[in-house]
């Protein structure tokens, strides 16, 4: 079985092993772009009458676009689907038109982990233009706040307890599970006022770092975010380390969001240029499991 026409909309950083693979379950030649639509125009002209799209975080596919697809009947979004209402893609609307939507999970998680304890340590050590204080610390017996218990969030805390840290946790649901390995819960405003660092490990566009929790957080400390999009109002946070020069923010080219280039100009504010969890292993790992998927969309009932 395959597909009349699949079209790649955006770049969506599959490798080639598996974008050959996925190429076989297209009858008619497959369609890669490796830009993203500037206008919901553009993305319609690009789906055109293909009835399989593939399409990463980037680029949304709203309402009115899907309803123009009319031969549509696989979305296959090659990122993270933790949270329908955070997703770039209108799921309601999707079901609505009988057209079958998957993502996948936890493939750039390694590579984020690994960004944020390098920044803090990079930070607290002094071994780029930033120093946290001016003796150089360890992060054992500091305080991280992790804002998202998902499974990235439980890597975080996990490798913080490694490094002999003091770990806590806010989420919109307790996990009593998690508390027996000694990470505790603390309400947001609790939590900022806490710790030493806090980082938002958050679904896409999910903004809980208001001004009130700002003004709650501990002076000299640490705020990071590699979510897709901000989890913080950007005025509240400007606000906040104008209050407290002492304090410092870290992001990656996601966790910026569209104020990538303002921020980098922004004292006591690090911005990696790049997504850190898309590394060559989170690629292979994202491109095996859109390829699954499409293979179990066909080994189902949808013909």
């Amino acid at each position: 079985m395959k597909f009349r026409k699949i079209v790649v909309v955006d770049s969506c950083g599959l490798t080639l092993p598996e974008l050959e693979k996925i190429r076989a379950y297209s009858a008619e030649p497959m369609e890669v772009y490796e830009d993203t639509p500037a206008t919901e125009e553009e993305i319609s002209a690009r789906i055109g009458a293909a009835d399989c799209v593939l399409v990463s975080w980037r680029t949304a596919l709203t309402g009115s676009i899907l309803k123009k697809a009319g031969s549509l009947r696989y979305i296959g979004m090659c990122c993270s689907l933790y949270d329908r209402k955070a997703a770039n893609v209108d799921i309601s609307a999707a079901e609505e038109s009988g057209v079958t939507v998957k993502g996948v999970r936890d493939y750039g998680d390694e590579g984020t982990l690994e960004f944020v304890f390098s920044q803090l340590i990079s930070l607290f050590k002094g071994y780029s233009k930033y120093k946290w204080r001016p003796q150089t610390q360890e992060l054992k017996g500091k305080s991280i706040g992790i804002v998202g218990m998902g499974t990235l969030g439980l890597m975080v805390a996990r490798t913080a307890l490694h490094f002999g840290m003091e770990v806590a946790y806010f989420s919109r649901t307790r996990k009593p599970q998690i508390e027996k390995e000694n990470i505790s819960y603390m309400p947001l405003e609790e939590l900022a006022a806490h710790c030493d660092v806090i980082t938002t490990h958050l679904p896409k566009h999910t903004v809980l770092l208001t001004e009130q929790i700002f003004a709650q957080k501990k002076q000299n400390s640490v705020f990071i975010n590699t979510s897709l999009g901000l989890t913080f109002e950007k005025d509240a946070l400007e606000k906040w380390l104008k209050r407290d020069p002492s304090s410092f923010a870290i992001f990656d080219m996601e966790g910026a969001g569209n104020y990538i280039k303002e921020l980098q100009e922004t004292e006591n504010v690090i911005v990696y240029p790049f997504t850190s969890g898309f590394t060559v292993e989170a690629k292979e790992r994202l491109s095996v499991k859109v390829l699954e998927n499409i293979e179990v969309f066909f080994r189902g009932s949808h013909i």
